[in-house]
């Protein structure tokens, strides 16, 4: 749930990803029985509140995971989503919200996971956004 003045940073964030990704790549807020099938597959989460003046800024930690069929494609997607998020989305607006300062912290890296079937690569995102109007 969005703060008092806040975008649901996780639903603008998958709008936009996707929008970035295109077709063949599936954004999600969570991973089901399926996610072999729907390869690769990138999950948005608000991982903690972060925080908020109140009023409109919102600084939130999102974390951002790739899943892919091989090391490498997941070492590539997540490292294109880190360059569209510090290059095109810091500093501009969606139709929702306007967003400021974005850093990765830390950068994509690999993270384990239990299926060995597939790789996990991952970042986490501390971003600042207040809504459009």
């Amino acid at each position: 749930m969005a703060a008092v003045g806040s975008v649901d940073i996780e639903l603008d964030l998958i709008g936009w990803l996707q929008a970035k990704a295109g077709p063949s790549v599936v954004v999600r807020d969570e991973v089901d029985n399926h996610l072999l099938d729907e390869l690769p597959t990138v999950q948005v989460q608000r991982i903690r509140a972060g925080s908020d003046d109140g009023f409109r800024v919102d600084r939130a930690l999102v974390d951002i995971d790739v899943y892919a069929a091989t090391r490498g494609e997941a070492i590539a997607l997540a490292g294109e989503i880190r360059g569209w998020l510090l290059t095109e989305l810091a500093g501009s607006a969606t139709g929702r919200a306007v967003y400021g300062r974005i850093t990765s912290q830390p950068p994509p890296a690999v993270r384990p996971y239990e299926n060995t079937g597939l790789r996990r690569v991952g970042a986490t995102y501390q971003i600042y956004s207040h809504p459009v109007s």
